[in-house]
């Protein structure tokens, strides 16, 4: 494995990670933002609210995308193994 199969091996591993962690990223943060705005119109000031609401919406996109990201560190695996196999 040369320096450019190494640097591509890295993009590759770099571009994959935050495929994968886009979504939960995306929801946590979409959700934390409403439940602070929320609170803030309201003056609900319970640390807890928002806590829990962020837990169970990341657990439903990990359920609804699950299969997806797990698809696509498979093919990040068989990609690493193709490098492998090629040194």
């Amino acid at each position: 494995m040369g320096q450019s199969d190494a640097i591509t091996v890295i993009q590759q591993g770099l571009i994959t990670i935050l495929t994968v962690a886009a979504p939960i990223l995306v929801v946590g943060l979409a959700v934390g933002l409403v439940v602070s705005i929320i609170q803030a119109a309201t003056q609900i000031n319970e640390q807890s609210l928002g806590f829990i609401l962020k837990i169970v919406a990341i657990f439903l996109i990990i359920i609804l995308c699950g299969p997806w990201m797990l698809t696509q560190l498979m093919d990040f695996t068989k990609i690493i193994y193709e490098y492998m196999g090629a040194a």
